[in-house]
């Protein structure tokens, strides 16, 4: 029998630690008040509806008594699945619960891809998006975003930085990044841009990757130099698997804002009560309850800006 090798012992590590749940479509339905838990609890159990919110829902979603909200579940802390791998956990579903419930209708949560979520908005399969998903201008050309957390990227690179690399020195590295990301599409060309080519040097090398177990994989075996990032998963997966990578710091904000906003479809006529709602869950006790639990107190914001 073959020795395994450290780098594959490393990768099996990390996709046991951090793969917490699994891809695909899975439907799971929660409704205000279930069982599902938000770090051991639904964190919307006792929320009430918020009149001035439900005042603005049209009468088509009133008559209904459901959202349906897409995202992609194995990005923890923000985005992910229990150890049942059925139920949503994280910020982002917490988030998405009290929405439902400032609304008085229960909540259907779609597993899907990341990069398909806007299509399926667009397409009227899901009404909603809570991904931790930066206001960009392309976004917003399709979609009304509603501001609810401050987030950062970074980069990851093998643990103790052998190769002494900081975020000014990555010119013609290989970087991974999850398609459909900010990271891919405005962070890391606008970083590659501002330290590399204006400078000169060759581009920094992006590799896109379908998700951050794959890039965390790639790291641990030496596929890729490094990974960039959000920075509340990367710094949650280094909790998980101590010593497995290091952050360098700062963060990386250039190309895109750290502000991530809620989803739905441009012109929606449910926009005004998803605002109100939203609006109404940052001044709750269950926002700041809810990025404790995921120690992402430093993200807290107070208005729920339409971008």
């Amino acid at each position: 029998m073959k020795t395994r090798s450290k780098a594959y012992t490393a990768a099996a590590a990390l996709a046991v630690l951090v793969t917490l749940s699994a891809c695909g479509n899975a439907s799971v339905a929660s409704a205000p008040g279930s069982s599902a838990p938000s770090n051991d609890s639904d964190i919307a159990a006792n929320v009430q509806p918020d009149p001035a919110a439900v005042k603005l829902l049209p009468q088509s979603f009133k008559d209904k008594g459901e959202l349906t909200v897409a995202m992609d579940l194995h990005y923890p802390p923000t985005t992910f699945l229990a150890a049942d791998n059925k139920t949503p956990i994280g910020m982002n579903p917490d988030i998405a619960r009290l929405i439902a419930a400032k609304l008085g209708l229960k909540l259907k949560f779609e597993n899907v891809v990341f990069d398909t979520i806007i299509p399926g908005i667009q397409a009227n399969r899901d009404d909603f998006t809570v991904t931790t998903m930066a206001p960009t201008a392309d976004r917003l050309k399709v979609l009304d975003m509603i501001n609810y957390f401050k987030a950062g990227n970074s980069i990851a690179v093998p643990a103790g930085n052998p190769m002494k690399l900081t975020n000014e020195t990555l010119c013609g590295k290989n970087i991974a990044v999850t398609a459909g990301s900010s990271g891919q599409l405005k962070r890391l060309p606008a970083l590659s841009e501002q330290t590399c080519t204006s400078k000169g040097q060759p581009a920094i090398n992006a590799v896109t990757l379908p998700n951050v177990q794959d890039a965390l994989t790639q790291l641990a075996s030496k596929r890729v130099d490094g990974i960039l990032y959000d920075t509340t998963g990367l710094a949650w997966a280094a909790k998980q698997q101590p010593n497995a990578f290091t952050l360098l710091t700062p963060q990386i904000n250039v190309g895109s804002s750290d502000l991530t906003a809620i989803g739905l479809k441009k012109g929606s006529a449910l926009t005004p009560a998803l605002q109100a709602a939203v609006q109404s869950v940052l001044d709750s006790p269950q926002y700041k309850q809810s990025l404790t639990n995921w120690g992402l107190d430093a993200g807290a914001i107070t208005d729920a800006k339409l971008n």
